[in-house]
């Protein structure tokens, strides 16, 4: 077979197919839409972080103007509960709340005002009970038991060596607790969307979600209708990074439309939002490090406490995410580490970009920073004589595969020149590095289905069909040039189907930083059986011989001639041309549970300005390096490693979301600060690392997480430069610096 000379030539520094319309404005969110007769629905949600409920009345709300209908827990069908994992978390509570976010009531109303007014009028008696705002608090021998199995989720741990032995032959020894807070994705589309009752009993929604089947199959579980009466359409949404993975305001939407047999719009304030939305785990992290006169690391101890907040969600597999990397990429002969997730009455913690990672890495890198420190060896140098090779086993001791990926990223980061500062008297210059692993997929043991469909549509174009979500990450681009790649076609040649489960194939959720190396690998599979099928039936309809036929750009050539186009092909053909794929997210061959197989690695380099006048730490440039196999869409990988750096500024210096007796201190994005396009580093750079290991076969892994999970203590460490102050508390505030700055006798620069 003859390669054309108009065939589309691999292109990954396209544009996004939704590039044009997102900057343009006319890109069209889920929430953006509405349909003829709506009504609006509103979620009465608890008055109380912790209390019994001793009565509910809605009389008063039914009978209000514009009024259509009024749930409560007697109005759920079937099961009262969703979660991912558990489904703990009931969609209305009957007897008692476990958090301020915990619905209780909705209604459905012709008007947003007449909603809110009917809210109001909703009557609910409680009888508060003791708040357990910390798992310290919950952990106690005298705390109230929030679950009947008590108030631990969750724990795990890892055993490699003696630790106690190794710690008796280390020169230097370095402990610290390390705290990370509670984070908000701040999506710029808050949860919402429109569900409308469809005829047969069953329901469409219309909301953004990153796993339209696993939604399906938890309101089929809520309603006790079937999966298939429901459909679920999901792109195009406006963000997610984790926090819309789990059911939002789905089921009340579903259970307002089908009692009032109206279509309901539900979305979210911002406020609202971050009274119910999952945030980031905040986590207490001792670490004990040894090492030998030299700087090997000879034993490491780590005790992780995650405040997993009311209710379940995914917080088991973050915590186990933290547990296998605790010890990150190096290689250290004694290991113990042990996690705990514990519930509390504060507001649920869960998926969020990076899944543990951050929190752990965070803590292991300001260790390593320590102890090189005190060893008297460079941080690089230091890192360098720890860290693993390209045939080490994973961080549990499992099966990986090969890759240098640790050490091609630390030497990129090594070999950037440093920074010709513009100094002032009044600010302080330092510079930070770390480095990470981070695996894809969700892990040994849990269901990680993938696949995909190609086919010819009737209007002359390749459909790639997949079960994946757009929410801004940049899949669309991934599967248009993977598609282009494969079949030397150009874009307008294909049609991308995603986000719709009634003309989509399940491939798995749209998480774990899985999304590219899943369609990578689906088309590999399918390629050269729906190839085959083009050529069979154009090679008959352009009466040219099938060996000498090719596809390029438009349609089939024969030898450097365009004999035959799609359309032409399509509109005389009796049956379809589709084939189809289903596979699983390649796994470790160890029975290690949630263990991870393919790992991307990244290095980080932060340079900060620190004002001792003010506190304020500035970030002067972020360097990523990122060993992540094929750079696909250049756009979209560098798209995800900046926003993930800019994202993880945030956590670093600003993000909290503090909260007080299982109440938030923040209500609103007027006092919860992100960062804005002053606080973006001018040099913002990424640089790809394509080559894995030899004839590695496993082509791109997923970037999505890890250009957010080094950033953090590369900037502390680039603090700890600049004037001296170590801390083991994010996020590293004006004032806190401040206050590091007093201790360490810094005096503030006065003007002469």
């Amino acid at each position: 077979m003859t390669d054309p000379k108009p065939r589309a030539a691999a292109n990954n520094k396209q544009i996004r197919p939704d590039g044009i319309p997102k900057v343009t404005g006319r890109l069209r969110y889920l929430t953006d839409g509405s349909m003829d007769g709506m009504l609006y629905g509103k979620i009465k949600r608890s008055e109380f972080p912790h209390a019994l409920i001793t009565s509910i009345s809605v009389e008063k709300a039914a009978a209000m103007p514009g009024v259509r209908a009024v749930i409560t827990h007697e109005d759920v069908p079937a099961v009262n509960g969703f979660g991912i994992v558990m489904p703990d978390q009931p969609v209305l509570c009957e007897d008692r709340v476990r958090y301020v976010g915990d619905a209780v009531a909705a209604v459905a109303a012709e008007t947003p005002a007449e909603a809110e007014a009917a809210l109001e009028a909703i009557e609910i008696k409680y009888e508060e009970l003791p708040v357990l705002d910390s798992p310290e608090k919950s952990l106690s021998s005298e705390a109230p038991l929030l679950h009947p199995e008590g108030n631990v989720l969750h724990r795990n741990g890892y055993q490699k060596g003696e630790c106690e032995k190794g710690f008796n032959q280390c020169f230097c020894i370095v402990e610290e607790t390390y705290e990370v807070p509670r984070q908000m994705h701040t999506y710029m589309e808050t949860e919402g969307g429109i569900i409308a009752p469809e005829e047969d009993g069953g329901i469409s929604v219309y909301m953004g979600t990153q796993h339209g089947f696993k939604d399906r199959f938890q309101l089929s579980r809520i309603l006790g209708i079937e999966e298939e009466r429901i459909r679920v359409v999901s792109s195009p949404m406006g963000g997610s990074f984790g926090g819309k993975d789990e059911l939002n305001v789905q089921p009340y939407a579903a259970l307002l439309a089908l009692k009032s047999g109206a279509p309901v719009k539900i979305h979210q304030t911002r406020s609202e939002s971050m009274r119910s939305g999952i945030k980031r785990h905040p986590m207490k992290i001792t670490m004990r490090t040894g090492t030998d006169q030299k700087g090997h690391i000879l034993a490491h101890k780590v005790e992780i406490t995650a405040d997993t907040g009311a209710y379940s969600t995914l917080g088991p597999a973050i915590l186990d995410f933290a547990v296998e990397h605790a010890a990150g990429p190096y290689i250290i002969p004694h290991v113990e580490v042990n996690g705990v997730s514990v519930f509390t009455n504060n507001g649920v913690s869960g998926e969020f970009r990076g899944f543990g990672g951050n929190q752990v890495t965070f803590a292991l890198e300001g260790q390593i920073d320590r102890l090189a420190e005190k060893v008297k060896v460079s941080p690089i140098e230091f890192r360098k004589m720890n860290l693993r090779a390209e045939h080490d086993p994973g961080p549990l001791g499992q099966t990986i595969v090969p890759t240098m990926g640790a050490e091609h990223v630390l030497n990129a980061m090594e070999k950037k020149p440093p920074r010709l500062w513009r100094k002032k008297e009044w600010k302080q210059y330092g510079t930070g590095i770390a480095i990470t692993m981070h695996g894809g997929g969700l892990g040994y043991g849990r269901l990680d289905p993938a696949g995909g469909r190609l086919s010819l549509t009737s209007d002359g174009t390749i459909e790639a069909a997949f079960g994946f979500e757009e929410f801004g990450q940049g899949i669309t681009g991934v599967i248009e040039a993977v598609v282009t790649e494969a079949f030397g076609c150009s874009r307008e040649d294909v049609t991308i189907r995603i986000g719709d489960t009634a003309k989509v194939p399940a491939t798995g959720s749209t998480t774990a930083s899985r999304g590219t190396s899943m369609v990578w690998h689906a088309v590999q599979r399918m390629k050269g059986e729906f190839q085959e099928k083009l050529l069979d039936k154009a090679s008959a309809v352009a009466g040219c011989l099938k060996e000498k036929l090719s596809l390029g750009r438009g349609g089939f050539y024969c030898e450097e001639e365009q004999v035959l186009t799609f359309r032409h092909l399509a509109n005389v053909l009796e049956t379809d041309i589709v084939t189809t794929t289903t596979f699983d997210f390649p796994t470790t061959p160890d029975n290690m549970d949630g263990s991870h197989y393919l790992y991307t690695f990244a290095a980080v380099r932060a340079e900060v300005e620190v004002d001792i006048r003010t506190g304020q730490v500035s970030v002067a440039g972020l360097n990523q390096a990122v060993s992540a196999g094929p750079v696909i869409h250049e756009l979209g990988y560098k798209g995800q490693i900046e926003g993930g750096g800019v994202m993880s500024i945030g956590y670093t210096l600003m993000e909290e979301a503090s909260m007080r007796q299982g109440r938030y201190l923040t209500e609103n994005l007027d006092t919860y600060m992100i960062p804005g396009i002053s606080d973006v580093p001018f040099d913002l750079d990424v640089h790809p690392i394509e080559s894995l290991s030899e004839n590695d076969p496993y082509g791109p892994r997923g970037v999505g997480e890890i250009g957010t999970v080094a950033v953090a203590p590369a900037i502390v460490k680039a603090i700890h430069e600049a004037c001296g102050v170590w801390t083991n508390h994010l996020p590293v505030s004006p004032n806190k610096m401040l206050e590091h700055l007093t201790e360490r006798e810094v005096q503030p620069w006065i003007p002469k």
